[in-house]
């Protein structure tokens, strides 16, 4: 089987679900596994895919993401002939299912059913220690220049959410809401995450923030993007990973 993959998330999937040595082709932005990502052909950026080259591998199956991908590049490679398998998870229980779906797409349903069934069993057992437990108000910022955060349709979102988080950029009409700093004060979360990517924030970010907001430069944490935004075989980790975010952002409070 051939296959190409235009989500980093969904490559690294390729890769625990056995299959990484079928992909002939992905983005310039799949970095994991980091030691075997770099013999694959790049085929261009998320949304900026190379069409013509896809089709000229002549892939069985292109995975794709609605968010990280574009519509117009599907519609393309699907004129083209091309089968596309296409994804849109926006919780943990939405990610079990995909996992399941690439699975059978790919002939590999036992080991996806092995990852759905972590992703199933640790979000049950997060949500049993959620219970009773103190909400904690949080933001997740995204970007710097303009500031961006995320909304409640967004897979961080309940991620955090289902941990014992409560997202106060949740009712934003727009899933990456721009924000001002005064809107930061004025919705007083408990914890301000600044997320590592899309934008790298780190620790002087933490020093500009507090300065800007008079919240005490604690109350701003540092979150690896990758755990809380990369849906597939990553998320058991990441739902453990949120939670330890939200637990350790309680016992500050």
């Amino acid at each position: 089987m051939r296959v190409i993959s235009l989500c980093p998330s969904l490559t690294e999937l390729v890769f625990d679900l056995g299959r990484g040595g079928d992909l002939v082709g992905i983005t310039d932005w799949c970095v994991h596994p980091a030691e075997r990502v770099g013999a694959i052909e790049k085929v261009g950026g998320t949304k900026t895919p190379k069409v013509e080259r896809i089709v000229e591998l002549a892939p069985d199956l292109v995975l794709m993401n609605e968010e990280e991908n574009r519509v117009e590049d599907a519609v393309a490679l699907r004129a083209a002939g091309v089968a596309l398998h296409v994804s849109m998870p926006r919780d943990a229980a939405d990610t079990a299912a995909m996992v399941r779906s690439i699975g059978s797409a790919l002939e590999r349903g036992a080991q996806a059913e092995s990852i759905a069934r972590d992703i199933e069993t640790r979000t049950r057992r997060v949500l049993e220690h959620a219970r009773g437990a103190s909400v904690v108000p949080w933001a997740y910022l995204i970007w710097r220049k303009p500031w961006m955060s995320v909304n409640r349709d967004t897979f961080v979102s309940a991620l955090l959410d289902q941990a014992g988080g409560r997202n106060v950029f949740a009712p934003a009409s727009e899933r990456y809401p721009t924000i001002e700093v005064s809107d930061l004060v004025r919705a007083a979360p408990a914890v301000v995450f600044l997320c590592t990517e899309p934008f790298p924030f780190q620790e002087k970010h933490r020093e500009e923030l507090a300065g800007l907001t008079g919240f005490a430069r604690e109350r701003f944490v540092i979150a690896d993007g990758e755990y809380l935004s990369w849906h597939g075989s990553r998320t058991p980790a990441g739902i453990d990973y949120a939670e330890s975010l939200i637990v350790a952002a309680r016992s500050r409070a």
